[in-house]
C-alpha cells in the first residue's frame, strides 16, 4: 500500500511539473518586419527567425514591404503589428529616422523592440543586432587595395539614398580608400534590386569606360553589375558585392563576382528571435550584439557554400 501511494506521489508530482514547466514556457507571439521579402537575403533572415521559433517554440509572423524603396508600405506594416496580441517586436527599419514614430507608439504600449539589420538613433530600443556596416564597408576597401595594387578607378552602386545601412557600407569603402591609388569616380543608387543594377552599371560603364572595379552594397546590385559587364564583353573587372547570399556565392564559385563581404544574415534572423524570447524570459541584453562578417571570395567560397547549403537545405 505504502508502494502504490509513493508512485502516486511520484505520478502527481511529475505531472505537476510538466504542468509548470508547460506555464512557464508560453508561447509568446513576435512580430518580424523585413525590409523585404523579395531577395536571398532577407530569405535567409527569415528562414533564420523562423527556425528560431520552432526551436523556442514561439508564434513568429514574417512581414515585408514589396521592395526595399517602400518605406511607406514598411511603416505601415510596422502599425498593424501593433494591432495585433504581440509581446515583442523585431525590425529590420528601411527609414530609422522615419519609424521612431511608430517605435514609439510600440513602448508606449509595453511592447519591446529590437533592431536587426540597420540601427536607429532611439534610446528605448532593447538592443541592435547586426553587423558593423562602416567597418565592413572599410574591410570592402582593404580587399581592392590588396587586389588593385597599380590602382585605377572605380565605382560605387549602392541602396538607397539615406538607408543608414548603405550610408555606412558606401562610407566605409570610400573612407579606407582614401589616400590610395584608387579613385571612386562615382557613386549611383540602384535600390538594392538587381535589374537597376544592371541599368545603372550600363551607364557606369559608358560613362566611364576604363573603370577597373565597381563595389556594390548588396549583393542583388553586384550581380545586375556582373550582368551589364558581360553584356559589354568587359575583362578583368573587380566586382564586390556585399550580404554573402546563395546566389552571390554561387557566382564567385562559376566565376562571376571577384567577392562578397558575408554577413550572417541567417544568425542575424535567428538571434532576433532568440533574444526577443531572452528578454520576455527576464535576461538583461547588451545594447549591440555584433554579428560578424568575412570577406567571401575564391579562395574560400567552397567552405562558406557548404556551409548555406546547410542552411538552406539544399544544393546551391
Amino acid at each position: 500500500m505504502a508502494r502504490k501511494f509513493t508512485v502516486a506521489v511520484l505520478v502527481l508530482c511529475l505531472v505537476m511539473g510538466v504542468m509548470a514547466s508547460a506555464a512557464f514556457a508560453q508561447e509568446y507571439r513576435i512580430s518580424v518586419v523585413l525590409k523585404a521579402l523579395n531577395s536571398d537575403y532577407w530569405k535567409t533572415v527569415e528562414a533564420g527567425a523562423r527556425a528560431a521559433a520552432e526551436k523556442y517554440g514561439v508564434e513568429v509572423s514574417v512581414v515585408g514591404p514589396s521592395a526595399e524603396t517602400m518605406v511607406m508600405e514598411q511603416f505601415d506594416m510596422l502599425q498593424d503589428q501593433l494591432t495585433l496580441d504581440i509581446d515583442a517586436l523585431v525590425v529590420a527599419p528601411l527609414r530609422p529616422t522615419a519609424t521612431v514614430a511608430v517605435f514609439e507608439q510600440a513602448y508606449s504600449r509595453g511592447i519591446p523592440v529590437l533592431l536587426i539589420d540597420t540601427d536607429a538613433d532611439w534610446d528605448k530600443k532593447v538592443t541592435f543586432i547586426g553587423t558593423g556596416n562602416y567597418e565592413a564597408g572599410a574591410m570592402a576597401g582593404e580587399y581592392f587595395k590588396e587586389k588593385m595594387p597599380e590602382g585605377g578607378s572605380v565605382v560605387v552602386i549602392r541602396g538607397a539614398m539615406g538607408d543608414l545601412t548603405h550610408d555606412q557600407r558606401v562610407d566605409g569603402f570610400v573612407d579606407a580608400l582614401k589616400g590610395s591609388n584608387i579613385n571612386v569616380v562615382a557613386i549611383q543608387a540602384a535600390d538594392s534590386e538587381r535589374g537597376k543594377g544592371m541599368d545603372v552599371m550600363q551607364n557606369l560603364l559608358m560613362a566611364h569606360p576604363d573603370i577597373k572595379g565597381v563595389y556594390c552594397s548588396n549583393d542583388e546590385m553586384a550581380l545586375g553589375a556582373l550582368r551589364a559587364v558581360e553584356m559589354a564583353n568587359k575583362q578583368g573587372i573587380l566586382i564586390m558585392g556585399f550580404d554573402g547570399s546563395p546566389d552571390a556565392l554561387k557566382s564567385i564559385r562559376d566565376g562571376g563576382l571577384t567577392g562578397s563581404v558575408k554577413q550572417d544574415s541567417y544568425g542575424i534572423g535567428y538571434y532576433g528571435v532568440e533574444y526577443a524570447v531572452k528578454l520576455l524570459n527576464g535576461e538583461t541584453l547588451e545594447k549591440r550584439i555584433p554579428v560578424p562578417t568575412a570577406i567571401v571570395d575564391i579562395e574560400n567560397v567552397a567552405e562558406e557554400i557548404a556551409a548555406m547549403e546547410a542552411i538552406v537545405g539544399r544544393k546551391l
